[in-house]
């Protein structure tokens, strides 16, 4: 009998984890999807024939809670995916101090313990992909994205620490510089976005790799972006 397989995806909602979860189902593992608000997955589940918890990727507790939840009732997954983001948009000058930690302590803090978490349980067994989502922001700032660009090279540096400690352990850790907005264009002469289905994809192309070339890191952007 083939063993069961999961992907766990933290920061569920539409759009790109979306369609992570329904590209986990097409390789034949069941997608564990985490999100503060696990309501509004109720569509996909049924589409996926997924399973949901709530999680606060920002809290230790919670994200315990999460693990311990995947762990019991599932078993160690093959694949973590770290989808989970903030902004607050705004001047350097005028942007609420709290709203800022906030974005951190989602973007970056959250991301460091789903990344802890997903290494404390693959270790012991020697094999499974941790993937992180990044963006633009995290190799370049932009105006009035200070706080986002903050987040992002933090979890960047995160992921390229974990890939060079956890890689000769077994673990592939990637980072994905997601380089444009996410979504269908309205224009089909005009694909200025990218699709989401097309960057699941890539993720899944990394995490499928073979160890004697692992990708740490992979940046997708439409073909109509500037370089």
């Amino acid at each position: 009998m083939a063993e069961d397989r999961y992907a766990l995806i933290v920061g569920a909602g539409q759009g790109l984890s979306a369609a992570l979860a329904r590209r986990a189902r097409a390789e034949s593992m069941t997608p564990l999807l985490a999100a503060r608000n696990t309501g509004k997955l109720e569509g996909l589940l049924a589409e996926t024939s997924g399973h949901a918890h709530e999680c606060d990727a920002s809290d230790p507790g919670s994200v315990k809670r999460l693990f311990d939840w995947v762990t019991s009732d599932f078993g160690v997954p093959e694949l973590v995916i770290f989808n989970a983001s903030a902004r607050a948009r705004g001047p350097i000058a005028e942007l609420d101090p709290d709203e800022v930690r906030r974005v951190l302590e989602i973007a970056a803090f959250g991301g460091f313990l789903v990344g802890q978490a997903a290494a404390q349980i693959m270790l012991p067994r020697g094999s499974g992909s941790i993937l992180f989502t990044g963006a633009s922001a995290s190799v370049k700032g932009y105006v009035n994205s200070a706080s986002f660009a903050m987040g992002k090279f933090a979890l960047r540096g995160l992921a390229q620490s974990m890939a060079r400690e956890l890689a000769p352990k077994g673990i592939h850790v990637g980072h994905f510089v997601i380089d444009g907005g996410i979504g269908e264009s309205d224009d089909p002469k005009k694909p200025n976005k990218l699709d989401p289905d097309d960057i699941a994809e890539s993720y899944f192309h990394v995490h499928k790799q073979e160890r004697s070339a692992w990708t740490w890191e992979m940046e997708l952007r439409p073909f109509v972006e500037n370089f």
